[in-house]
């Protein structure tokens, strides 16, 4: 089952695909793509629905984030050997986690607000897990039943700020529209294998990344498991799970963007993004 938050900013309604890959209205069925009807029983509910049977969405409609009311929205950093090699780290020994602002959370195809003062805005193309069910002190073995879904985040960063201007890696990744998620929430179920899903991104048609998340360092279950012992995760939580190699950090020379390009990406079933950078 496939997802979707349609509508103006802030006043998104729920939504999912139907067979033909349009997109039904769920705001007569639930509230939000949020809380409890991302549990196992709510999912279950929803997929009992014939989507013919609920109101067309009007072709061009936005899409909104996939997920609404979030949380936590965690990201794993250096989840990529070739990544952490471009970036002149050492392969971690255990998941580099670090916190995004929900604030920057946007739409799959919303504009990136280039931040003032930036001089050096990256992109990464990501898997995104969204959680389910609360997890705490999960082990690796059943942190896959907490999850709800996948979807594609780009965790855009501003290198500068994340890692010339002293702190915590939070500066550089919180900007507003620094996290596009979406277009779909793609439930569990429809993803056998986490690892096992190509991911991609181009920049004005120029392809950048390619890789595969059976190249992670740390999988999704060992992710989920680790942060659990840390936080409770809650239904809603997002997680971003590190990005291969291909950001612009890592090009020589070093590359980034400005206002004016486009940017697509997507990751194999998830669906894909198309956005504008637009001067913030």
């Amino acid at each position: 089952m496939k997802m979707v938050r349609h509508g103006p900013v802030g006043e998104e309604k729920p939504g999912l695909l139907d067979g033909a890959g349009l997109i039904r209205d769920l705001s007569g069925v639930v509230p939000d793509i949020a809380g409890s009807v991302l549990s196992p029983e709510g999912l279950a509910a929803l997929a009992r629905i014939e989507p013919e049977s609920l109101p067309l969405v009007a072709e061009g409609t936005r899409l909104g984030p996939c997920v609404g009311a979030v949380g936590k929205f965690v990201c794993i950093g250096l989840n990529y050997a070739d990544h952490a090699r471009e970036s002149g780290a050492t392969p971690p020994k255990e998941p580099v986690v670090f916190m995004k602002a929900t604030s920057a959370i946007s739409g799959p195809n919303d504009p990136i607000e280039i931040p003032r003062g930036s001089e050096k805005t990256d992109w990464e193309v990501e898997l995104g897990v969204v959680i389910g069910t609360k997890a705490k002190n999960v082990g690796e073995a059943d942190a896959l039943k907490h999850v709800a879904g996948y979807c594609t985040i780009n965790d855009v960063s501003e290198r500068a700020f994340q890692l010339e201007r002293g702190g915590q890696w939070v500066k550089g990744k919180s900007a507003d529209t620094f996290g596009p998620i979406g277009p779909w929430l793609v439930t569990a179920d429809a993803v056998p294998d986490p690892q096992a899903l190509s991911l991609w991104l181009e920049v004005d048609g120029e392809r950048r990344q390619n890789g595969t998340t059976a190249d992670m360092l740390f999988t999704v279950a060992q992710v989920i498991s680790h942060l659990s012992t840390f936080m409770s995760l809650h239904p809603g939580d997002v997680i971003s799970t590190g990005t291969p190699a291909g950001v612009g950090l890592g090009m020589k020379p070093p590359t980034f963007l400005k206002p004016g390009q486009t940017l697509r990406l997507g990751v194999e079933g998830l669906g894909e993004q198309s956005t504008r950078t637009v001067a913030g």
